[in-house]
């Protein structure tokens, strides 16, 4: 069961809440419509039960506040509005994608996409949908942990009619099953012949809770919207007609030109707006939601029949605006994330294109070191393109989280938890070893294809070459994840990687000619001695790469900015939790 008690949204400046100590219920095994005018609070009332809005209030799900719910996807399901993913994922990719971020198994992805009626379409880009697929997919990602409750707001919108019958049919299944279905909706027809208890919202305040059949018969009344620039003189004319007949019919003006008409119908009116000569713009049959001023006492915000407010136990409200969950299974959705959009694919090659024809020119005179000419990394260039691929595969980690925010959908925040960053940067560490390992090889593959085998040969300090190398891409990679994290945009983490070689090297450059600087040569031997014989000899040539990198300008900044960026992460983290 879904309660709900004296649900109070902030008020912005001087403007009342937009909802106001809203007090009701949602039995399972129910379908419970939140009808209401637009503007009249039911999609701030959905927020706040999610506490995605900030207010007062206290919400429970089968007992217990969402806060306290250890796998959330598991107890409610939500749709707020359209499913926001990256336009180049396919329907398949982007639920399995959710499904890790909820922690359930994978084949629950092909179970939802049949449920809603997406059959056919899994293998669609998200941005080539027809319309009203992505309301399905809404529903679908909504349907992914097998929710008990499901929230959602105007789930019919844009669909077609036969589609809305469809997805009334679902929700009238699930609870069956025994779930929990709260949705709003504008149209009190709908809302009489598909739910099952119908809340009635008018300015944020409870008007009625009552069933389907009390609705319609008590709140219900069919009239004519009649659109004229003569509204005034069809209106005495209507009345006039009426009274001839002796028909009951109030006639009601609203902003001007809009005539609304009760007791009668469209026949009626029309013919009446032909003999007196009056031009009609729009002539509609309507069902109208009786005026709230009506409202009996003991409704209006009282808790519903059956509805007890919490005791003296129960827990404290939770502030609204609480930082989103980090996935189920961090590794597993990150994986997903970027090898589901075809950019991933589309970077690397473009590297590899991009490094091979700059190796080749770059061997062409002879005159350019070995390791530059394998790494494509000419001196007009601040980085090698590897080195800036892997950057950007960086920066688009923490990019599209924040411009098809799929975690935290409703939230406008992506979770900043520890998990979540460890699986970027792993991830990240690992696409950037894999095009550092591959632009190497195809480098030294192209200039052996253009130069003859015989001249291109390794070079005996290959450990300390590969050591620097993967160093580096490893390194742009974490930059362009921290920049895009503390920034929020991927054009800010391509500018993190970019600001090492550009601004930091050359200070560093001008530190490290100083008379002070001291040497960590023979710091491996040191400690070979040190762990005896266990220390096997390979690794000092290993460990001696590590520290010409880490000795060197460009890794100093490197690890400096890591640095800061990673402390920036932490801080702008830790402030966005403890400001709720």
């Amino acid at each position: 069961m879904l309660q709900a008690f004296g649900l109070t949204s902030t008020p912005r400046r001087d403007r009342p809440p937009a909802v106001d100590d809203l007090t009701f219920e949602a039995p399972p095994g129910a379908v419970t419509a939140l009808v209401g005018p637009p503007g009249s609070g039911k999609t701030t009332v959905l927020r706040l039960l999610l506490a995605l809005d900030p207010g007062r209030g206290l919400t429970y799900f089968r007992g217990r506040p969402l806060h306290r719910v250890a796998q959330p996807a598991r107890e409610v399901g939500t749709v707020l509005g359209d499913v926001p993913g990256h336009p180049s994922r396919t329907v398949r990719g982007q639920l399995r994608m959710l499904a890790a971020g909820a922690g359930v198994p994978v084949g629950r992805a092909d179970e939802a996409i049949q449920a809603v009626g997406l059959g056919g379409l899994e293998g669609r880009r998200l941005g080539t949908l027809p319309r009203g697929a992505d309301r399905r997919l809404a529903l679908a990602a909504a349907l992914l942990g097998e929710p008990h409750t499901l929230l959602l707001d105007d789930p019919g919108a844009g669909l077609a009619p036969a589609e809305r019958d469809a997805l009334h049919a679902l929700l009238r299944a699930h609870a069956s099953a025994g779930g929990t279905v709260l949705y709003t909706t504008a149209d009190p027809k709908e809302a009489a012949r598909h739910a099952d208890h119908v809340v009635t919202l008018h300015a944020g305040r409870l008007v009625a809770a009552q069933d389907a059949a009390d609705f319609a018969r008590t709140r219900l009344r069919p009239r004519v919207a009649v659109r004229t620039p003569h509204a005034a003189r069809l209106a005495a004319a209507v009345a006039q007609e009426a009274r001839a007949a002796r028909r009951p019919v109030e006639v009601v003006t609203e902003d001007g030109n809009l005539l609304l008409v009760y007791g009668g119908d469209c026949a009626q009116v029309g013919d009446t707006a032909f003999r007196h000569g009056v031009p009609v713009h729009r002539l509609a049959e309507e069902t109208a939601v009786v005026d709230p001023a009506g409202t009996r006492p003991g409704e209006g915000g009282a808790p519903p029949p059956g509805a007890s407010p919490p005791g003296p136990g129960s827990p404290d409200p939770v502030p609204a605006g609480r930082p989103a969950r980090s996935p189920l299974r961090p590794l597993r959705y990150e994986l997903r994330r970027i090898t589901g959009v075809p950019s991933t694919a589309l970077v690397m090659t473009g590297v590899l294109a991009v490094s091979a024809v700059l190796a080749v020119l770059l061997g062409r005179g002879g005159g350019t070191p070995l390791p530059a000419v394998l790494a494509a990394w000419p001196d007009l260039l601040p980085l090698p393109p590897a080195a800036l691929g892997a950057g950007l595969l960086g920066a688009l980690s923490f990019g599209e989280e924040y411009r098809y925010p799929a975690l935290a959908a409703g939230r406008g925040a992506v979770p900043r938890r520890l998990a979540l960053l460890l699986a970027k940067l792993a991830v990240a560490a690992v696409a950037a070893l894999l095009l550092g390992v591959l632009v190497a090889g195809v480098d030294l593959a192209a200039l052996r294809l253009f130069y003859g085998a015989e001249l291109i040969t390794v070079p005996d300090n290959w450990r300390m070459m590969t050591a620097s190398w993967l160093g580096l891409t490893v390194g742009c990679a974490w930059a362009g994840v921290l920049g895009a994290g503390v920034f929020r945009a991927a054009a800010a983490g391509v500018a993190a990687v970019l600001f090492v070689p550009v601004a930091f090297v050359p200070l560093l450059r001008q530190v490290a000619s100083g008379p002070e600087i001291r040497s960590v040569a023979g710091l491996a031997s040191r400690l070979g001695e040190f762990a005896g014989p266990r220390w096997a000899p390979s690794l000092d040539r290993w460990i001696a790469g590590a520290l010409e990198v880490a000795g060197h300008p460009a890794g100093v900044a490197l690890v400096l900015t890591l640095t800061v960026l990673l402390c920036a992460y932490a801080l702008t983290g830790l402030r966005r939790q403890t400001s709720w």
